[in-house]
């Protein structure tokens, strides 16, 4: 197999143990994993499944970062949400991840249900690109001391979550030059990955997976002329938070996170582990798009 999951780029290795992972109390998802599971006993395969697929499966489970340890794949079932909690999960390993989506939108778990099977069959073929998917390091620093270290495949985002709405002003920098001053609601900062996520919602164009950068996008500028800006993928941005009252939350992948005082100060950087995905070679970056915005329909 060519995926470069503990062995050097362009190197070969058997996939002997699959990690399965699912999204809990759906059971669309535990049918799925009850399936998968006689697949894979049906090829021999080693099965490794956290918790929740354990659970529908009738077996004993581990936690998610000792699956991604363990299993030469994962396969992850559920949607964009819960590819995103197992890519952090894997952490710094090359472990491939495999994404069947069981809901309507998925950019990430691109994969249907109904296309498991075969999909599985070519991913143990070796027959399925691996994508590597760019992450970024993030930084949450209070009086000089580092109080929070995350990685973000998605994005990053600083927004007011008080019950009154209260512009916040976030002052930008990147390579030690200053951008300018976001008067905003909020701003995002995205990966190539995540600009199909919130950051589009809020305006921001999209990039393609390959693209060697990353953008921030201001949530409702009080400003017209602040728009999205791109930057090169080897910037290193800091923002300093300028909130007076208000409750400023700082949220990575819209599953971790922080509150933000005046003051602090969130350095962002490309992280140099990235995550690699399975993605089918027959199906374009425009396909999954146009399948998944609508595009061109009326």
């Amino acid at each position: 197999m060519r995926y470069p999951s503990g062995t050097p780029k362009g190197g070969s290795m058997a996939i002997r143990t699959v990690g399965v992972a699912i999204k809990p109390g759906v059971p669309r998802a535990a049918a799925a994993a009850c399936d998968l599971a006689k697949l894979l006993a049906q090829r021999g395969l080693e099965s490794l499944f956290d918790p929740a697929a354990a659970a529908a499966v009738g077996t004993s489970g581990c936690p998610r970062a000792e699956l991604a340890s363990r299993a030469d794949l994962i396969v992850v079932l559920g949607g964009d949400g819960t590819l995103l909690a197992v890519a952090r999960a894997v952490d710094e390993r090359a472990t491939p991840i495999l994404g069947i989506n069981l809901g309507t939108l998925g950019f990430l778990a691109e994969v249907s249900v109904d296309e498991m099977e075969p999909a599985l069959a070519r991913a143990l073929a070796g027959e399925l690109q691996v994508e590597e998917r760019m992450r970024l390091e993030v930084e949450h620093l209070r009086a000089g001391a580092t109080r929070h270290r995350y990685r973000a495949l998605n994005d990053a985002v600083i927004t007011n979550r008080g019950a009154l709405a209260r512009i916040i002003d976030l002052e930008a920098h990147a390579d030690g030059q200053l951008v300018t001053t976001y008067h905003a609601d909020g701003l995002i900062v995205a990966t190539p990955t995540g600009s199909t996520a919130y950051s589009l919602s809020a305006g921001g164009p999209i990039l393609l997976p390959g693209v060697a950068s990353f953008l921030l996008t201001p949530i409702c500028p009080h400003t017209l002329t602040q728009r999205p800006l791109v930057l090169p993928d080897g910037a290193r941005l800091e923002l300093v938070v300028h909130a007076l009252g208000g409750e400023v939350q700082l949220t990575v992948d819209g599953q971790e996170g922080g509150r933000l005082e005046d003051g602090d100060r969130v350095r962002v950087r490309r992280s140099e582990h990235s995550v690699r995905l399975l993605v089918a070679p027959l199906r374009s970056r425009f396909d999954v798009l146009r399948s998944k915005l609508r595009w061109g329909e009326r």
